[in-house]
């Protein structure tokens, strides 16, 4: 659906190098702390920043942005994207009629009645959830291929979180669909994708797929001592602690059965990206 190669992109104080990949069938999560390049990263995919060097391709074709066919096949919400908030749900519908032939005015509709988003009043009067209810509705109102959401849970509460969530679900029953989707809230990736990528200082510093991510990872808690007879080939970076190291590994049963004195955690996302960003790689 979508691949990125080593797109780049300098400015004066960052620079980002990203590659990915988003597969048909699959829903990508792309996680990192703020300011890692996540939102760069979209804007570059879509053409709407001018990037250095790289490569795209959009659903096996080489281009440096989508051109307005393809941009049918796209749905995207960005963070700072919308509507004006002077139009109501009614106001905009005949919008998206003459940009998209293929809007289905019907069920999108029906799908803001419910997903509790009123038709006739002016989306200024919208709380968060509602306008992250809209601009994702709208995405999936024309049968695009592939959705690209940045930050879309951010804000929300856990029954707008949950909202969204199904409202995704959903849309991935279609036939050849795809979603990549950046979030800070590890538990809505957890739970929606089948693989992962981490950014780092706009650099891609891990892909994983969801499952192995939450079942092989782990996180050991040693002490200086233990740290300094263990058997490091697996370990991925350290941090130091007042007892000794947090060490994230991505063969956690190895320690479980070789070392049954230290403690071993499972691994999560959040875990994952802390001692990924701020650990240290053994020497």
């Amino acid at each position: 659906m979508l691949k990125l190669n080593h797109i780049t992109k300098h400015y004066q104080d960052f620079t980002l190098d990203c590659s990915l990949e988003v597969n048909p069938g699959f829903v990508t999560g792309l996680v990192g702390p703020n300011g890692a390049g996540k939102s760069t990263t979209f804007k570059a995919a879509l053409g709407l920043i001018h990037t250095d060097a790289g490569s795209i391709e959009w659903f096996g074709r080489k281009v440096s942005a989508p051109g307005p066919a393809m941009k049918q096949e796209i749905g995207v919400v960005l963070s700072e994207s919308g509507f004006s908030e002077y139009l109501t749900v009614r106001d905009i519908v005949p919008i998206l009629q003459s940009l998209y032939p293929r809007f289905q005015k019907e069920a999108f509709l029906k799908n803001c009645d419910r997903f509790r988003i009123p038709p006739d009043k002016k989306i200024q009067s919208f709380s968060t959830g509602m306008k992250v209810r809209l601009k994702v509705l709208t995405a999936m109102s024309y049968q695009a291929r592939i959705l690209l959401l940045d930050e879309p849970t951010a804000g929300l509460d856990v029954l707008a979180r949950q909202d969204l969530t199904d409202m995704l679900r959903e849309y991935m029953e279609g036939e050849d669909r795809s979603i990549l989707i950046s979030s800070h809230i590890s538990s809505d990736l957890e739970g929606l994708c089948d693989d992962i990528y981490l950014i780092s200082g706009g650099r891609t510093i891990l892909h994983e797929d969801t499952d192995i991510l939450l079942g092989k990872y782990g996180v050991l808690k040693v002490s200086d001592d233990q740290f300094a007879s263990l058997d490091r080939q697996y370990i991925l970076r350290t941090v130091k602690e007042p007892y000794g190291y947090r060490c994230l590994t991505d063969e956690k049963q190895f320690y479980v059965e070789n070392y049954p004195k230290i403690i071993v955690e499972n691994g999560s996302i959040d875990d994952t990206i802390m001692l990924m960003v701020k650990g240290d790689v053994l020497k």
